[in-house]
């Protein structure tokens, strides 16, 4: 069997994290480990707690533009252990990778981050501007109590973000073949369509709310939104869920449920695609009530002096430019950006993620901690 070099800092700690059952909400003493060697660097560490949710924010130096390195020691649960090839929360070699839960999800990210961190701290001490870490043990959860909530204390303080690199797994086949520089707004929906229950074979004395909502729900389904734009694709509404009767074949049930999202582009408002769901819902004579919940807001980062500098340090570590895309599900990027923060999402393949067998490649590993040490060398020095 392969074995690993433990003696690569990064790839020790990728372990020593993939270790820790650290399901959500419980971070099980990753950000222990991680504060423990950001103070040795020489980082300022303050522990945030909210609610259940244990975060930290840490910096380094005094003055000049502020660098975060954002992400979350939480994990998806491994679900059936018996159909792993190893136990999920031990760093198992299997060929090329390293298996584990949360090894792509991100704790080989944040591996990177710290030891990037260490290393360039080292080599230039007195370096220009601010390095930060904001980490959160909620984003695999609600998000109700982690990055959003430090956000908050740090806006309350007048902390201004310059440029943050969060270390989600950006990539698709092969390390820093894609970057997200944005991502779209998630909406969703729980509509709730009234009828009148009754003994189907009086349809006469009842009023089916499915056969009601099933027009409706179609013209929701077919409406264009938008357009796009030169960063995003159009605007989505995806139905993912209608629950309505009671198993039966002789009652027309009272109501009809149906869960429903948009993502949707820096085109549209929550407020827009709220005001034209129920436009469309009362044009077809419905009763109805409908709760919104907004999942975050679209961002965008432009070309500019983060995107540059990671792009040139993929190219640098790896010989090739990753595609820029803003495609894909939200990330807590959506609680920094609207501070006015640049946010680039830089991290491990994500062909694994959330499943069983979640895995990295053992080269990608060091190889991302020389990406993150690249952007530090470009805004930095």
């Amino acid at each position: 069997m392969p074995t690993i070099d433990y003696q690569d800092a990064t790839l020790a700690l990728t372990r020593e994290l993939i270790a820790r059952r650290s399901v959500t909400p419980d971070d099980a003493g990753c950000q222990h480990s991680m504060m423990t060697r950001l103070k040795q660097a020489g980082f300022s560490v303050e522990t945030m707690r909210f609610g259940e949710v244990d975060n930290f924010w840490a910096t380094h130096g005094t003055s000049g533009p502020l660098l975060v390195f954002a992400g979350h020691t939480d994990v998806v649960p491994p679900g059936d252990d018996g159909r792993w090839d190893s136990d999920p929360f031990t760093a198992t070699v299997d060929g090329d990778d390293i298996v584990g839960r949360g090894a792509a999800d991100m704790k080989a990210s944040l591996a990177a981050m710290v030891v990037a961190c260490e290393q360039f701290v080292s080599q230039h001490p007195d370096h220009m501007g601010r390095i930060g870490f904001l980490i959160t043990s909620d984003e695999e959860g609600p998000a109700e109590h982690g990055t959003v909530k430090v956000m908050e204390t740090l806006i309350s303080r007048g902390e201004k973000i310059d440029w943050c690199v969060v270390g989600e797994p950006s990539s698709t086949e092969n390390l820093g073949d894609l970057v997200k520089n944005g991502r779209r707004g998630s909406l969703n929906a729980r509509l709730t369509v009234l009828g009148k229950q009754g003994h189907i074979a009086y349809p006469h004395l009842a009023d089916n709310p499915i056969h009601r909502a099933m027009p409706a729900l179609d013209a929701l389904a077919k409406e264009a939104w938008d357009k796009g734009n030169r960063y995003f694709d159009p605007t989505s509404l995806q139905i993912s869920t209608v629950r309505s009767g009671h198993g039966v074949t002789n009652i027309i049930p009272g109501t009809v449920e149906v869960l429903f999202n948009l993502r949707f582009s820096t085109e549209m408002t929550a407020e827009a695609i709220q005001s034209r769901c129920e436009a469309i819902l009362d044009a077809h004579d419905l009763k109805y009530e409908i709760e919104w919940s907004l999942g975050g807001e679209p961002f965008l980062t432009e070309p500019g002096a983060l995107l540059d500098a990671v792009t040139e340090s993929i190219e640098a570590v790896t010989g090739h430019q990753p595609v820029v895309s803003t495609g894909g599900g939200t990330s807590d990027g959506r609680f920094i950006a609207p501070s006015g923060a640049q946010v680039i999402e830089v991290g491990h393949v994500n062909a694994t993620i959330h499943q069983c067998n979640e895995r990295v490649k053992i080269a990608a590993v060091p190889k991302l901690t020389q990406i993150y040490k690249g952007i530090l060398e470009r805004l930095l020095i």
